[in-house]
């Protein structure tokens, strides 16, 4: 899977830290499309980690806070590019892999992901995994912060940050 034409991204949280991805398009094609769309298009600029789970995973991409309140960013549904959907995937859901998160309905994903920090092999299958983290540096700072102090907030809303994480920016790189 790794290769140099892979592509790249940089997310640049509003801390400074970094979390670099090599993405896998011969895996999932349709979900690297849209994700590099949306980047693209800077969607992600000012989205919040809004689960957050210690051993499981980080999530963010679908959600932006504005003076207190959490706002949501629609986008176009894509098809779930995992195996029990029919789609041949096989990349395991381990420490640094990204993926497409949904609902129950296979085929909803649209923007939001997760990248997992400790195995995760429940979600193999079931999941549109599409890349995964290039360096430590990169695995760590999802590691921590998935162990960051996290409560509910009122509209229910479970494992959220004590402290927003905000995502600068996610943009392509070399």
């Amino acid at each position: 899977m790794e290769n140099k034409e892979n592509p790249k991204v940089e997310i640049v949280l509003m801390s400074g830290k970094r979390i670099r991805l090599e993405l896998y398009p011969d895996v999932a094609p349709i979900t690297v499309a849209n994700f590099l769309k949306l980047v693209d298009n800077n969607f992600y600029n000012g989205t919040i980690f809004h689960r957050v789970i210690a051993n499981f995973m980080i999530q963010t991409g679908g959600y932006f806070a504005r003076e207190a309140t959490m706002y949501e960013k629609d986008a176009d549904e894509i098809k779930g590019e995992f195996s029990s959907n029919g789609v041949k995937n096989d990349i395991k859901h381990v420490p640094g892999v990204i993926s497409m998160a949904r609902t129950y309905i296979k085929d909803s994903a649209s923007s939001q992901f997760f990248i997992c920090v400790a195995d995760c092999p429940h979600l193999d299958g079931e999941y549109a995994a599409f890349g995964k983290t290039i360096d430590d540096e990169s695995l760590q700072n999802a590691i921590d912060i998935s162990n960051v102090r996290t409560g509910t907030l009122s509209r229910g809303f479970e494992d959220f940050p004590f402290t927003p994480i905000i995502v600068k920016t996610i943009k392509r790189i070399k």
